[in-house]
């Protein structure tokens, strides 16, 4: 009877995952499904033909233009004066060959930096040290240049960013029994894993260093397992994953998720997308993206006029928790009554709530109150303790004794008598 039990569910293969070219490495969706390095290849090949096709119709113009040049000086000049002007393409032509000469010689140069026999392989051992000094170079260089080159204005990012923003605020409908994630939300450790899987997926827009960004994306899908696995009571699939993920990122809506993911895929080291947990967490959140971008009533097993009604906002699904399943029309469940007894049940359970609100309040008036009579009763006991020793030891004031300048000079008898005036008569 419930809808619930006829979905099949969102069910990616691991191969789906993986490079179309079939080198076992993990795609991504903005390399049109291929890995970096197959990605790389394709770019560089279909580079050198773009390079091979201008110099062909760069030397056919420059064809045409010679025989148009000499057909024009030809028809004006007789014949034994052609001999200067096939002497005067001389120096031009001339100067085009070290043109050209100069371009080849620029693009073998750069050809040869960026071919991988070109470089020297390192010594065996040093791998972890190579990736360890390419961690750090990548961080410095991209914490200097972030302002540069995160979501620069030559893209379309924050087109996209607001495009994918506004449209998983249009899916906020989406419950979590439409996606079949196996995750129940009511068990405290599953809400806590939930809880911090979107406090990481939105860190990652905090952070510069694309391997910080990867991290933050490897925590959330951790938290996502534990999640699964602790209301499974089993090690979660891959098949678990995916819905979780996508439940996690509608949940959570996170700031620049396009320009987040564009900066990880141009500047990340490559081999961490390509292999290892952190390129494949990287590829289910690009997997998850779009299929929200891509969703639609049939990826929700809804029908089209249903999608049409929680889209534009005219009806909300709501959890039939008899059921376990959809939400469905009073018609559809026999009548009335089932709808009034539904809207009954959760006003019970709002004025439980409300009354344990009062009740919580009342408890912390009473804390309060208690508080303000212990502070004046404190007050008033110091008053009471200063008073006392006030009248105990009562303060006495003085007046200090009249001495004269030199009283306390205890070498007055050695001193010599005072001078007396002499008068002198006139």
């Amino acid at each position: 009877m419930s809808q619930r039990t006829e979905r099949r569910g969102i069910h990616v293969d691991q191969s789906e995952l993986l490079c179309k070219k079939g080198c076992g490495y993990y795609g991504n969706a903005a390399w049109q499904g291929l890995c970096s390095k197959c990605w790389r290849e394709e770019y560089q090949r279909a580079r050198q033909k773009q390079i091979q096709d201008d110099w062909a119709l760069a030397e056919k113009l420059q064809r045409e233009e010679e025989a148009a040049y000499a057909s024009i000086q030809g028809a004006q000049s007789t014949p034994p004066q052609a001999q200067p002007g096939q002497a005067s393409l001389g120096p031009f032509s001339k100067f085009e060959e070290k043109k050209t000469n100069e371009k080849m010689r620029k693009v073998t140069t750069v050809k040869k930096f960026f071919s991988p026999s070109s470089r020297t392989a390192p010594k065996k051992g040093s791998s972890e040290s190579v990736e360890r000094v390419m961690d750090q170079v990548e961080k410095y260089i991209m914490t200097r240049l972030y302002k540069s080159v995160f979501c620069p204005e030559t893209t379309d990012d924050e087109k996209k960013d607001l495009a994918t923003q506004n449209r998983i605020r249009a899916l906020h409908w989406v419950t979590i029994e439409m996606l079949c994630v196996s995750m129940e939300e009511e068990i405290p450790e599953v809400s806590d894993n939930v809880v911090k899987a979107i406090t990481d997926v939105i860190e990652m827009d905090s952070k510069r260093v694309p391997r910080d960004k990867l991290a933050c994306i490897t925590r959330c899908s951790k938290h996502i397992f534990s999640a699964i696995k602790i209301t499974k009571n089993e090690p979660a699939s891959a098949d678990d994953f995916l819905p979780a993920l996508i439940y996690i990122v509608l949940k959570a809506n996170p700031p620049r998720l396009q320009s987040n993911i564009q900066y990880i895929t141009r500047f990340c080291n490559p081999s961490r997308l390509m292999t290892g947990e952190d390129g494949y967490y990287f590829t289910n959140l690009c997997c998850a993206v779009a299929f929200i971008e891509k969703l639609d009533a049939q990826s929700l097993n809804l029908s089209p006029e249903e999608f049409e009604r929680y889209m534009s906002g005219q009806a909300s699904p709501r959890r039939n928790d008899s059921e376990g399943g959809w939400p469905q029309t009073a018609q559809a469940l026999g009548g009335t009554t089932t709808t009034t007894n539904h809207v009954l049940t959760e006003l019970h359970h709002n004025l439980e709530l409300l009354s344990g609100l009062s009740s919580r309040q009342e408890k912390l008036m009473e804390a309060a109150q208690s508080l303000q009579s212990d502070l004046v009763s404190w007050q008033e006991n110091v008053q009471h303790e200063v008073q006392g020793i006030l009248e105990k030891y009562p303060l006495e004031i003085r007046p200090p004794a009249a001495s004269a300048i030199d009283a306390d000079n205890v070498e007055n008898d050695r001193l010599p008598p005072p001078l007396t005036p002499q008068v002198f008569a006139g």
